[in-house]
């Protein structure tokens, strides 16, 4: 029949053409709503328009110190309406790179809302699809909070944030998250005065303690002004009242307090709280039926979602069981430096025998080189195996696979010592912190290991 496929697939994010890509060449027949662009949250209201704009702040931050390398520029300034209209030129670029891909493996789009009428059944701009198996890869939209809700204009969210041709010079975020931590540094690097406000009582809360210790370092070394413990309590005329009794009194505020799933249209599925329910193999509580990234609130990340996306496909292609623990899914925040982790918190550990060694990246030739010296590589391991790693660094988002790969494959720490490591590079110093498990740092001086 015309409109039968092997798979139907609801959402064009990440999780969406990860799968339909996927499926493509796994041989089944399949079919791709998207009731908007290509490419998602991420593509379209998230990582890359957003790193776009970071990596423009960043190199701006860098101009500002280039006499400190030996080169005189004598006017250091920006356009932001530049950096705004490049962000959109590049978007644009992969929105359709991306709708080439996908359709190249044959795959069909359907750029219209879907609806699932039956668990094999989805209807779009007024026609019925028959689907064997369906994936559903809605993804998440930003959170509100309550007595903060977005109005676009004096209160906004990680959407309307990318819309603003001009930026305002102070700035309110709530929240200190990837998304609240990355827009601090951007609006910060850009000259603009900018206070965070976090509920809980340090910043970076997901992260391990050390990271978010020298979360607050780099924070006040970059003028960030930042209270913990606290929310907005009342906002009357632009003027706000924080619970600790500080008043500001910003041009707007970004809320950047996470992310709600959106949910399909149709027939209802077992909820986890906000989040469809599934099982070990993403299937809802239809067995044809698989729900993956953000709205089954594993984790709220791209690189998942893909992961997920591969070994669900795989699930419904071969019947390969799906193995996906969060430990293992390395967590990134962008700027300068770079932070990032993966696998277990010393806060996790409490209560086992393990290890844990920091190396400080200022021991490094390479951090001198590029005047980087403030950031550091921790290692945990229990048994002689990575058990995490947390990092602030820069290059931080490529050393953390390293961690990544030890730990996926189960390494022990005399193995991984068998590598060689280049120099000069950040990669030593992942060398370094494993060989300052056993106290043997060719770069720092002798310690009493307890």
């Amino acid at each position: 029949m015309e409109n039968n496929f092997d798979l139907g697939i609801i959402g064009g994010g990440p999780a969406g053409y990860s799968a339909a890509i996927r499926a493509a060449q796994k041989g089944l027949s399949v079919i791709i709503f998207e009731k908007e662009q290509m490419g998602g949250v991420c593509l379209n209201k998230g990582c890359i328009p957003t790193k776009t704009i970071l990596h423009c702040s960043d190199f701006y931050k860098n101009l500002k110190k280039a006499e400190k390398f030996g080169i005189e520029i004598s006017d250091k300034s920006y356009n932001y309406e530049k950096i705004f209209n490049r962000k959109n030129e590049i978007v644009e670029k992969l929105q359709k790179s991306l709708t080439k891909l996908v359709q190249s493996y044959g795959v069909e789009i359907i750029n219209a809302e879907a609806k699932i009428d039956a668990k094999d059944k989805i209807e779009a701009d007024g026609k019925v699809y028959q689907c064997k198996n369906m994936i559903l890869a809605t993804g998440s939209k930003p959170a509100q909070l309550k007595d903060l809700e977005r109005d676009g204009k004096f209160i906004l969210n990680s959407d309307d944030i990318l819309n603003l041709s001009q930026l305002p010079e102070n700035i309110l975020i709530t929240g200190s998250g990837a998304i609240g931590v990355e827009w601090a540094r951007i609006f910060s690097s850009l000259d603009k005065n900018v206070t965070v406000v976090e509920l809980a009582d340090r910043l970076l809360p997901a992260a391990d303690a050390d990271v978010s210790k020298r979360l607050d370092r780099l924070f006040k070394k970059s003028g960030i002004k930042f209270f913990t413990g606290a929310k907005v309590d009342s906002i009357s005329n632009k003027t706000v009242t924080l619970s600790n009794g500080q008043i500001l009194n910003p041009d707007i505020i970004l809320c950047a307090a996470g992310r709600e799933p959106v949910l399909p249209e149709g027939i209802g599925f077992e909820k986890d709280g906000r989040f469809v329910k599934v099982n070990n193999n993403f299937q809802t509580n239809y067995e044809n039926i698989y729900a993956i990234g953000d709205i089954n609130g594993k984790m709220q990340l791209a690189h998942s979602a893909v992961h997920q996306a591969i070994s669900v496909v795989d699930f419904i292609a071969g019947n390969k069981q799906v193995h996906f623990d969060i430990l293992r899914v390395p967590s990134v925040i962008y700027g300068n430096p770079e932070i990032a982790w993966i696998g277990k918190t010393e806060e996790m550990l409490a209560g086992i025998d393990y290890k844990v060694s920091t190396f400080p990246v200022s021991a490094l030739g390479k951090a001198f080189a590029d005047d980087e010296i403030d950031g550091f590589v921790k290692v945990l391991s229990v048994d002689n195996k990575i058990a995490g790693a947390h990092i602030v660094c820069p290059e931080a988002s490529s050393l953390i696979h390293q961690f990544s790969l030890m730990i996926d494959n189960e390494l022990k720490t005399e193995d991984i010592l068998n590598t060689v490591f280049a120099h000069p590079t950040y990669s030593e110093a992942v060398f370094e912190s494993i060989l300052g498990m056993e106290g043997l740092s060719l770069s720092l001086p002798p310690v009493k290991l307890l």
